[in-house]
């Protein structure tokens, strides 16, 4: 009899103790995922970096502005309705140079033969820098209606400040005044409707204070048609 109820006695006690240890399973948890740190490194990307192009665009937009420039040029230069001056004369020129000496008012005479902006001999200056008003006065083969004049400017570029037309009884009208753009070695465009009167002599203007330094014209072009 005191074995039976030891036996039971023990039973029971396995009994709870197996209770208790599931109870145990079955409340723990498991610890919490932590964040991860704020400054930790973000991954690095697999996409590779686009190639600079930057220099070859600007090489590129380089060379097609020279080809332009140089389009405009020989199309000036060979334009049917366009004469080149056969006389000039000038307020001054440099050293007092006559006829065909350099720096004369001849060399602005025929079509254009400066090919870079600098100074140069084959190109019409004045007798002294930034003296200020000074001029040129050109006549051309045959009687125009005038739709443009073009002077081509080769150094100290931008101090042409009016351009006037003189009709076959010597009136001169205002052909353009204002401030001259041009840089370097180009020309200043001056367009105009075609004028009511026909024109053989154009006269140019120069304001030599402007723009220091020698200021050089090589060529002016007078462009326009006889009817």
């Amino acid at each position: 009899m005191k074995l039976h109820f030891t036996l039971l006695s023990c039973i029971f006690a396995v009994v709870l103790m197996s209770a208790g240890c599931k109870k145990s399973a079955e409340t723990t948890e498991a610890p919490a995922a932590q964040p991860a740190p704020s400054n930790a490194p973000a991954p690095a990307s697999a996409t590779p970096s686009a190639p600079d192009t930057t220099g070859a665009t600007a090489d590129t937009t380089a060379k097609l502005a020279a080809a332009d420039w140089a389009m405009k040029q020989d199309e000036i230069k060979n334009e049917p309705n366009g004469q080149w001056a056969i006389a000039a004369s000038a307020s001054s020129t440099y050293n007092d140079a006559k006829g065909t000496e350099r720096f004369s008012a001849n060399q602005v005479v025929g079509p254009p033969n400066v090919d870079k902006y600098s100074d140069d001999g084959n190109a019409w200056a004045p007798k002294a820098q930034d003296a200020g008003i000074e001029w040129l006065d050109l006549k051309y083969p045959k009687p125009v209606y005038a739709t443009s004049v073009r002077v081509r400017e080769s150094f100290g570029s931008g101090a042409v400040i009016k351009i006037e037309l003189f009709d076959e009884q010597g009136t001169a009208h205002t052909a353009w005044a204002g401030n001259d753009p041009t840089t370097d070695l180009n020309y200043l465009i001056v367009s105009l409707p075609k004028t009511s009167y026909k024109t053989a002599r154009v006269k140019v203007t120069l304001a030599t204070n402007v723009i220091p330094g020698w200021n050089e014209i090589d060529a002016v072009q007078l462009v326009g048609t006889e009817h």
